[in-house]
């Protein structure tokens, strides 16, 4: 497929939403020549702040309130948002007439003509792609973000020039449109797979099969890079027809690998080892992160790159936003932003990063996940808690109560905004503590988005006085 071929096509994008994706994916179409309708559930004064942002575009029909039957069977192609759910009415409808359906991920892939890395996993892959990404630059192979955090994905590719290389983040969601295409990057990485988004999925297996099309219609002559350490992804090897690395906190004898030993992050290319990096020589924190810096320096390897710039790379890197973020010090206590903790592994993680005592914000929605290990490990490693309200919250605070000598669970305390949150963690918090929002639990219903979250939280604690 090419840029022209979507010139005077009808295309009907189903869901604009608020967070950029839907923005960015009508302006690329606007911009092409493409016949656009907009439809979303949302009414014209919630989605506001996305008109507002199109408003220079003349060739385009809303539709709010309401997806039409006629909006789907009326088009030559659907672009369905990311989290809508392949089995939904319009949907169906639109497949059982013939009509494509796609996802930003799967068009932009048919349309992009250069090399793609592409990272998934439950936890990791926003840090592990903009690692690989500031190894890239370092390395003047011209990188483009794609999908990284809140980024739109379709208006990348004007960005792209002959010798440029994508680091594309992919979800479970972008995934499942790559499988019906049967497209995979020519880089894969796998950072990890934990429980996550069983309240949209049906099973863990079916979010695992999303996974899997990472790397189930790569080529030979490709690379794949696994964690290692996971029983989980271990078993997907059979399956694996690219050239693979593995990467682990173990060392690995056999095979190309990267991994950790006796503090220090090693290479092995099969035949010798190479000391890529001194644990003491990386700034951010937490053990999970050591695990993203071999996953980026594998890939990074797996293309090219030299040991001395990926070296270079990782002892620059300071982190991203809303992951163990320092936002400020004050009074001798420090406020530590990890609103992209959205299932409890992520929060167990966060927990285990620290060796100072935490006031710990916590809790949100449930994405039906299981919150007993969280719920262990904040009796055990936390001072005191502060939780937002939702199902989520609901769920731990259950199994905290079946601890022993755990915290003072009758006298919890739920909140509804996130100043009241960083009230009540401040009125407790004396210096040399740590207040770390790591909810563990997703944002909807207090929040737009955990972004949103997270900026709650800065704007919050930038105003202390």
């Amino acid at each position: 497929m090419n840029v022209v071929d979507l010139k005077n096509k009808r295309i009907t994008v189903m869901g604009l939403g608020l967070h950029g994706g839907g923005v960015g994916t009508v302006r690329f179409l606007s911009e092409v020549g493409a016949k656009i309708t907009v439809t979303d559930l949302k009414s014209k004064e919630e989605l506001a702040s996305s008109l507002e942002k199109l408003k220079d575009l003349k060739n385009i029909s809303y539709v709010f309130q309401q997806h039409r039957p006629e909006d789907f069977l009326g088009a030559d192609m659907v672009i369905k948002n990311p989290s809508a759910p392949w089995n939904n009415k319009q949907i169906k409808l639109a497949l059982e007439n013939k009509i494509p359906v796609e996802i930003d991920s799967s068009l932009f892939f048919k349309l992009c003509k250069n090399p793609i890395i592409g990272v998934t996993g439950t936890k990791g892959k926003t840090t592990t792609a903009t690692l690989i990404y500031e190894i890239l630059r370092l390395a003047r192979k011209n990188p483009i973000k794609v999908g990284i955090g809140q980024a739109s994905v379709l208006d990348k590719l004007k960005d792209l020039k002959k010798d440029s290389t994508v680091v594309f983040e992919l979800s479970s969601w972008r995934l499942s449109a790559l499988g019906k295409n049967k497209i995979s990057p020519e880089t894969a990485v796998i950072t990890n797979i934990y429980p996550d988004h069983l309240n949209y999925y049906k099973s863990m297996d079916e979010y695992i099969t999303d996974k899997k099309n990472i790397f189930l219609y790569q080529k030979n002559e490709n690379s794949c890079v696994i964690n290692n350490d996971s029983e989980l992804i271990k078993k997907f090897e059979g399956e694996i027809k690219s050239k693979l690395i593995k990467f682990s906190k173990n060392k690995i004898s056999e095979g190309r690998a990267v991994y950790l030993d006796n503090g220090v992050i090693y290479f092995n290319d099969g035949m010798d080892e190479k000391n890529i990096i001194e644990i003491s020589e990386i700034k951010i924190k937490g053990e999970h992160n050591l695990e993203n810096i071999m996953a980026a320096s594998a890939v990074s390897l797996a293309i090219g790159v030299k040991i001395e710039i990926i070296q270079k790379a990782i002892k620059e890197f300071s982190g991203i936003a809303h992951r163990l973020e320092l936002v400020r010090e004050l009074d001798g206590i420090k406020y530590i932003n990890d609103t992209a903790a959205t299932t409890p592994e992520a929060g167990i993680s966060a927990l285990k990063s620290f060796s100072e005592p935490i006031i710990l914000i916590a809790g949100g929605s449930d994405k039906n996940l299981d919150m007993t290990e969280f719920s262990k490990i904040i009796c055990k490693k936390v001072k005191g808690v502060v939780f937002l309200k939702g199902v989520a919250t609901e769920k731990i605070i259950v199994e905290m109560k079946k601890i022993d000598n755990c915290l003072d669970t009758e006298n919890l305390r739920i909140v509804e905004s996130m100043e009241k949150a960083v009230e009540l963690a401040r009125s407790v918090a004396e210096k040399g503590d740590i207040i770390l929002l790591s909810p563990g639990s997703a944002s909807f219903g207090l929040f737009i988005n955990e972004f949103d979250r997270g900026d709650k939280f800065k704007e919050v604690v930038k105003k202390l006085k």
